[in-house]
């Protein structure tokens, strides 16, 4: 038989907090991110789509860069019991693939899964359990951007003695880089590493770059993705349209958007709230920053964190970075 999985929920995704997230998002026109992975069906239209898209499934060099980034973080952490925290663990390959390079150098390792879903969480631990004990994987379950007290939670779940390695693989371009920077910064110890991935803009033309990776975005499977959100609530296809953009954002960084433009009034009812959405109004569904080496080291370090390594695909449209706090 199976064994039950254990899964810690943190407030931040509580039921009461979740609807406050939802109202708020629905309020904005801008929706929180973590409303797109909300439920199973969401989790496997997300899984089809990294399966399509993702350079670590259709670029062998891409997957070279990230070997390289896991086997230097093995490399630095000389403790023989190490955790690894995976902040926004998706569906679990790259950790466990860390996890597989840290066992095989001989370390002692623990787990924790984390992200806003808690189908990626079992899809992560399911993922994990074949390279570290089930007493040693603790799935959790919160949203990173709510949260206020991890650093306290973190600590108070795992032993002081552990040396941790913190990844954050895909998630960056996904946040303001002055809301997630600091909140990372806070979460690292003096020893801890942060192993994280970030979408890069290719070339020597930033803008250029830009658009070379937009369709990237503006494809069949991620508008069926990102639909969902606004089709289980009962808006209609020919309400209107998704559009991708490009657009300036901030810190001198720019993103991709997807804006759902309504072409003719629609109304959501939810709980016996209502928002009313007129023709020619639009839903921010989806923002991905795109940055470039240099500007990723020149954002973290606003935030005294340093870029100890980093490992650039040929095709300069994906990047591994290992930081430690300055």
């Amino acid at each position: 038989m199976p064994s039950v999985a254990n899964v810690r929920i943190h407030p931040s995704q509580f039921p009461e907090n979740v609807r406050r997230d939802l109202l708020a998002s629905l309020r904005t026109r801008r929706v929180n991110h973590k409303f797109h992975y909300d439920s199973v069906k969401q989790t496997q239209k997300w899984l089809a789509l990294h399966q399509a898209y993702s350079p670590t499934r259709t670029d062998l060099d891409c997957q070279a860069v990230y070997e390289s980034g896991f086997k230097a973080a093995a490399e630095k952490i000389k403790s023989k019991t190490v955790h690894v925290i995976g902040l926004g663990c998706g569906g679990g390959q790259k950790d466990t693939r860390l996890l597989q390079g840290l066992k095989a150098r001989g370390r002692k390792i623990s787990y924790t899964p984390c992200d806003v879903s808690t189908a990626m969480v079992l899809v992560a631990r399911q993922t994990a359990l074949a390279v570290v004990l089930e007493k040693n994987c603790f799935p959790f379950v919160c949203d990173l951007a709510t949260a206020d007290d991890l650093s306290d939670v973190f600590d108070s779940l795992f032993t002081h003695h552990f040396s941790r390695i913190m990844t954050f693989f895909g998630m960056i371009p996904n946040f303001e880089p002055e809301t997630i920077l600091p909140k990372l910064a806070s979460l690292l110890r003096s020893k801890d590493l942060l192993l994280f991935s970030a979408n890069l803009a290719p070339g020597k033309n930033y803008t250029s770059g830009m658009e070379k990776i937009l369709p990237q975005y503006d494809n069949r499977l991620t508008r069926d993705w990102l639909l969902t959100f606004l089709l289980d609530l009962g808006v209609g296809r020919s309400d209107g349209e998704l559009r991708f953009s490009v657009v300036a954002g901030t810190l001198g960084l720019k993103r991709v958007v997807a804006n759902f433009h309504f072409s003719r009034r629609c109304r959501i009812e939810m709980e016996n709230v209502v928002f009313n959405f007129r023709a020619g109004e639009t839903v921010r569904l989806f923002f991905s920053y795109r940055y470039t080496p240099e500007r990723v080291r020149r954002v973290l370090a606003r935030y005294r964190l340093e870029v100890c390594g980093q490992w650039i695909a040929q095709s300069e449209e994906e990047g591994v970075f290992l930081c430690c706090k300055r």
